[in-house]
């Protein structure tokens, strides 16, 4: 193919809310453009987007998909995302390269839960977007309703530029107000016969009309002049106009499609050659030291990688935007963040699975290039002596965790490193190799992420791997002060061990005063690693234990708190003062005083009311409101904590609390309460009590799988 520059390319992402239509949609603009020959459908597995195994098994979009189309002389780069909140990893990567979002909005449903979560994307970004209420041939369809929604929650500044005829199973026409002419489609879709605009629909044609104008012109003096001289702007103005308030989301228009037909398809992607921005047109991207980089192919060579894949076939492959300059094919380029120069093999556009060589990509494209090793998603390559970095593309902390283990004994370094991989394809899988859970947790963004994670590892890495629940960081502490003592004395024929340790432990809060009754000779404050304060008190009088035994105290109670008496959970906040004990002078050693400490600290803290903490996240679920009773109804069942509900555009969002134990089985739920309409976000809040019932469940376990520490 031949070689575009950045005036002759569009950057679109198709984004939408699972089962909006953006699939079959990349599917009739590929037909469109002969890129392929027979358009494809989700159900038969045959679309060029969703080539995967697990695609086809879910019958929707799992991953990102790189397409493209050559379409009157212009190159439109087309990047279809999944609609589950679950995969919105793939969305920001697309988001993050694309000069333009085409938000897909299904006709029968109107805006959803998705719809809102992408639309916050696009405005965190500042991506212009387009509309497309798709569907439209539906005997459901409500496009008077969608549009009135996406006002409503979007702003006036959406703005019809189509609108169907014959609306629902009879659907074969469209009127377009900006060329003010009907298009009429044949039965099964393809290219149109233009039409005038029947004399029933003139009048609601003009006035949308103005209305296009009218936002086209109020936001640049010149042509809100030339509109008042003369009522009207003309087709060159128009289009100037329309690009303007794109780049600066002071217009989003909508057009209506009904994809499975293909009709409407070939009038939105003229729309996108003519009049979207081209990466010429775009502003600057500036770099995290303030330098600006314009689309110039002359420029110095400055890409970015948003996207990186394995496949058994292909090898690993990195998708790539180039910001500046050209990249050729051999060339080398540094990659900022890791110093590693990286020599380019072959560039490839790809549609799909399907990849084609090309020898250069000018600025403003997209494309791939296989087997670099030491490049990464969210990396910047440059010509040498440039030493330039690309903001990066900033994912969500995960929503949910699961513990994974190995089903075959000696797979264990080979489940590290397959997991490795997909946090590398896949940045918002995150691996924790966890030594207070001593688990292997695997973090995501909902149940549906978790599970495909599970099916690449076991398909593409042939592992045998099962998920576990994923253990709780509990926290231990004391509510009372206890006063206890240990004598450690073993003997074995040569030399003995003697300590004995008089301690207090008592629960510690900020500013509290010193140990009651107690001499204090000096005293330690350790933040400890996992939260929380240890207070370490010497009030030994009379030299009844020799100072150089102290640490080994210390020792050991820091080795009883790393593993609580309760639950074996991490223990924070606690004072604990030495005051009394005996020693002997041949026998007691640093190991003999770091026993006696750790057994007299679990013997006190044991009597001294100890209260198990879990950790509490505050949760935001955004809901459709004919949900809500069924969701607060639920969130008690969780020991949730509803503080608040408000409203959220025609969304309400539920304010609540959460312990984890609950909130890691609650994406799965909600789903099955709002049929996959509502989502949440969490976030840490603190560590909170837990229920006396629940605490005594979990000692009785742990005492029930503990051996003796003696």
């Amino acid at each position: 193919m031949k070689s575009y520059d950045a005036h002759h390319i569009r950057n679109i992402v198709l984004l939408g809310h699972a089962g909006s239509g953006k699939t079959t949609l990349a599917e009739a603009m590929l037909f469109e453009s002969g890129e392929i020959n027979r358009r494809g459908t989700v159900e038969e597995h045959s679309t060029a987007s969703d080539f995967h195994e697990i695609e086809h098994e879910r019958a929707s979009s799992v991953f990102s998909s790189v397409l493209f189309a050559e379409w009157r002389d212009y190159k439109i780069n087309i990047i279809d995302t999944p609609g589950f909140v679950d995969y919105v990893g793939e969305v920001l990567g697309a988001i993050r390269v694309a000069d333009t979002g085409i938000i897909v909005l299904n006709g029968h449903h109107g805006v959803e839960v998705g719809t809102e979560t992408i639309w916050k994307h696009t405005v965190e970004s500042s991506t212009p977007v387009i509309f497309v209420v798709n569907k439209v041939d539906h005997e459901q369809s409500d496009f008077w309703n969608t549009v009135q929604q996406a006002k409503e929650r979007f702003g006036r500044e959406t703005t019809v530029v189509q609108y169907p005829l014959n609306e629902g199973t009879g659907f074969n026409a469209i009127i377009d107000v900006l060329k003010m002419t009907m298009y009429v489609f044949p039965a099964n879709g393809g290219k149109p016969e233009k039409q005038p605009i029947p004399e029933s629909e003139l009048e609601r044609a003009k006035q949308l009309h103005n209305e296009l104008v009218e936002i086209v012109a109020e936001n640049d003096a010149t042509l809100m002049d030339h509109y008042l001289e003369r009522g009207e702007l003309d087709e060159e103005e128009m289009r100037q106009g329309l690009t303007t308030t794109l780049i600066k989301r002071q217009v989003f228009p909508v057009f209506c499609t009904s994809a499975k037909n293909d009709m409407g398809t070939g009038r939105l992607m003229g729309f996108i050659d003519v009049v979207i921005p081209a990466p010429v047109e775009m502003p600057p991207v500036k770099t995290e030291g303030g330098t600006l980089l314009d689309a110039d192919p002359k420029g110095k060579t400055c890409v970015f990688v948003f996207k990186a894949t394995s496949e058994a076939n292909v090898g690993d492959m990195s998708f790539f935007r180039v910001y500046s300059g050209t990249v050729k094919h051999g060339m080398d380029l540094v990659n900022e963040q890791t110093g590693v120069t990286e020599r380019l093999g072959q560039l490839f556009v790809v549609n799909g699975k399907k990849r084609q060589e090309v020898d250069q990509l000018e600025a403003g494209d997209i494309g791939a290039v296989v087997k670099l090793k030491n490049t990464h998603v969210n990396n910047t390559l440059h010509d040498k002596g440039l030493n330039l970095v690309l903001p990066s593309t900033e994912f969500p902390l995960p929503r949910v965790r699961v513990a994974i283990e190995s089903g075959r004994k000696g797979e264990e370094d080979k489940l590290g490193i397959a997991l490795n991989h997909l946090h590398e394809e896949d940045p918002t899988l995150i691996v924790e190799h966890s030594p207070e859970l001593k688990q292997l947790i695997l973090h995501g963004q909902g149940e549906m992420h978790l599970q495909t994670a599970k099916h690449r590892l076991e398909n593409r890495y042939k592992l045998d791997v099962k998920f576990v629940p994923a253990r709780v960081p509990y926290r231990e502490t004391i509510r009372k002060s206890v006063n206890t003592d240990y004598r450690h004395k073993k003997q074995s024929g040569g030399a003995g061990q003697f300590a004995e340790v008089h301690m207090r432990v008592e629960p510690y809060v900020d500013g509290m005063p010193a140990p009651a009754n107690l001499t204090v000779r000096g005293t330690e404050s350790h933040e400890l690693p996992w939260g929380g304060k240890l207070v370490f008190v010497n009030c030994i009088v009379g030299g009844v234990i020799d100072q150089r035994f102290l640490p080994a105290i210390l020792k050991g109670v820091m080795e009883k708190m790393s593993e609580g008496p309760v639950t074996g959970s991490y223990v924070r906040d606690v004072r604990v003062s030495v005051y009394d004990g005996k020693m002997h002078a041949v026998d007691s050693n640093e190991a003999a005083f770091k026993t006696a400490g750790r057994m007299a600290f679990k013997d006190a803290f044991i009597k001294a009311d100890p209260q198990l903490l879990e950790p509490i996240y505050n949760v935001d679920v955004l809901t459709p409101e004919d949900v809500v009773g069924e969701i607060m109804s639920d969130l008690p069942v969780r020991r949730g904590e509803i503080i608040g509900i408000e409203a959220d555009g025609h969304y309400q969002v539920i304010r609540t609390r959460m312990p984890l134990s609950e909130l890691d089985k609650y994406s799965t739920i909600l789903r099955s309460i709002s049929q996959g309409r509502a989502t949440y976000s969490a976030a840490f809040a603190e560590y909170a009590t837990v229920p006396h019932t629940i605490q005594q469940k979990l000692h009785d376990e742990y005492v029930a799988a503990s051996t003796d520490e003696e």
